[in-house]
């Protein structure tokens, strides 16, 4: 079994990725193998709803969303990592998130799933409550947690 774990923090050894290296951590002690993918440090343009992917079936532009879509699809299950800056998850990740789901959504469907919000002070809940529904959109399984 794998599991991808997506770091949405654009420091790439900062809270979020702690705190998704210890999901890593607990996955490999059980025999999953987990991989930390960092997309939170590139330049991610948002989805423009232009419906491009329904047609090709992969978004029309060309970078990380497309690069690291396969491996998501072929894992069993995935985790999704992000900071709470301002009471809401990373921009990039938003980013990064729509065009993921808007281009490959119904391939997640049934994946299960889960979320880590890393937060100083408030925003978490309403952090995981938009991270969550990307997951409910296509029917995942799901955990949230707050670190």
């Amino acid at each position: 079994m794998k599991a991808v774990l997506l770091n949405g923090s654009p420091h790439t050894a900062g809270c979020t990725y702690t705190a998704l290296n210890e999901a890593a951590r607990g996955l490999s002690e059980n025999g999953i193998e987990a991989e930390i993918i960092n997309i939170g440090d590139k330049d991610i343009y948002g989805c423009k709803g232009c419906f491009a992917c329904r047609k090709t079936g992969h978004c029309i532009r060309d970078d990380i969303v497309d690069q690291t879509a396969e491996k998501i699809i072929e894992a069993d299950g995935m985790i999704i990592g992000s900071p709470v800056y301002f009471s809401s998850p990373n921009a990039t990740l938003i980013a990064y998130l729509d065009r993921l789901y808007a281009a490959y959504g119904d391939k997640l469907r049934f994946k299960p799933c889960g979320c880590i919000v890393s937060a100083r002070r408030a925003g978490t809940t309403s952090s995981l409550e938009v991270l969550n529904k990307y997951q409910f959109i296509e029917q995942m399984t799901n955990r949230t947690f707050a670190y």
